[in-house]
């Protein structure tokens, strides 16, 4: 074959792999579900072993390992499957398990990704279709969709936490963090800064686990819980506050909302610190591109939200009555520093 013809060749295998890519995550969702990640981090494991630790057929099982050591998640070693470096992290006990994002994958966004031509063709999210107000709200009703949900951000927030509590936060006494569910930014930071007191300020339903994500942190006494929503106002107190993967959850009129409340609540001299990818003015085949776009469909799709700009953020902040400062790399997020206005 010519050269030419050999990269037409190539490129027509990239895109069906592309169009093919669903049965990575599907495999992955499994993998989880079925516990063989959590099985194989006690070490190597033949399929008869991993189907009988999880109690599921052994032929099938095996085709399954087989699967995951072609997408580097496993590998064989004498007859015994064994986790890679990557599949390590979809083990409960890694530092920064991705195990319950793979759980989120599976069983909430690749199901509302079904629809994504629906929200395409109208411009609709998934719950305005249904004729809910937002896809908060239609998780509201499910406790498992919200458990789930809590968990998949918190393993977001582990791999963020350093960055984040590399900020310097040294010249400030309390932060809160608007939008902090289970409280797992929030305790990283306090780790690191003894000397600051902090709160986590979502709906009440994060109370339980913030709460003992603190406890469990030895953060009982210089950590709280305030439950509230942020549409209506942000308490008062902080000199500081962060906001991490929530102002993309929504629309330019309701996130200037969402910062028009923390502003009031900050005094003067008072810091915000937003969490977010940041979109490129001119995106790229490159990975962070891919993600920030794919997330971008994920808001269209789910909250009806979207990935910004750096100035588009900085436009949302000066809006909101806030002095845009740095925006600081954070491995696939920015930290977006403004100072009240």
């Amino acid at each position: 074959m010519t050269r030419n013809g050999a990269m037409a060749n190539d490129a027509v295998y990239t895109l069906f792999d592309l169009i093919s890519s669903h049965r990575i995550t599907s495999a992955i969702y499994v993998a989880v579900k079925l516990g063989l990640a959590d099985l194989l981090a006690s070490g190597p494991k033949t399929a008869a072993e991993l189907a009988h630790g999880a109690q599921a057929n052994e032929a099938a099982v095996e085709r399954l390992m087989r699967a995951l050591v072609t997408i580097g998640i496993c590998r064989i070693d004498d007859a015994r499957f064994v986790l890679t470096e990557v599949g390590a992290h979809l083990a409960a006990s890694s530092p920064r398990s991705l195990q319950s994002w793979a759980l989120f994958e599976g069983e909430m966004l690749q199901p509302s990704w079904s629809g994504l031509i629906e929200s395409v063709r109208t411009g609709k999210t998934r719950a305005e279709l249904a004729g809910a107000a937002s896809s908060f709200d239609l998780m509201s009703h499910d406790p498992n969709a919200i458990a789930t949900f809590n968990a998949a951000m918190a393993d977001v927030a582990r791999l963020l936490t350093p960055a984040v509590a590399a900020y310097d936060f040294s010249a400030h006494t309390m932060l809160i963090d608007v939008g902090g569910g289970t409280g797992e930014l929030l305790a990283a930071i306090l780790r690191s800064y003894p000397n600051l007191r902090g709160a986590v300020f979502d709906l009440a339903r994060c109370a339980d686990a913030a709460r003992r994500r603190m406890q469990g942190a030895n953060l009982a006494d210089r950590a709280q819980f305030i439950a509230g929503d942020f549409f209506q106002s942000v308490p008062d107190g902080a000199d500081i506050m962060t906001l991490k993967s929530v102002i993309h959850d929504w629309d330019d009129a309701r996130a200037t909302q969402i910062l028009r409340n923390c502003r009031r609540s900050l005094p003067d001299h008072g810091k915000i610190i937003l969490v977010e990818r940041v979109m490129p003015e001119m995106p790229a085949e490159r990975p962070l591109d891919r993600a920030s776009a794919l997330s971008d469909l994920n808001m269209l799709r789910g909250p009806g939200g979207r990935e910004r700009t750096e100035a588009e953020y900085r436009q949302l902040l000066t809006t909101a009555g806030f002095r845009p400062l740095r925006v600081i790399p954070a491995e696939r997020y920015c930290l977006i520093e403004g100072m009240a206005a």
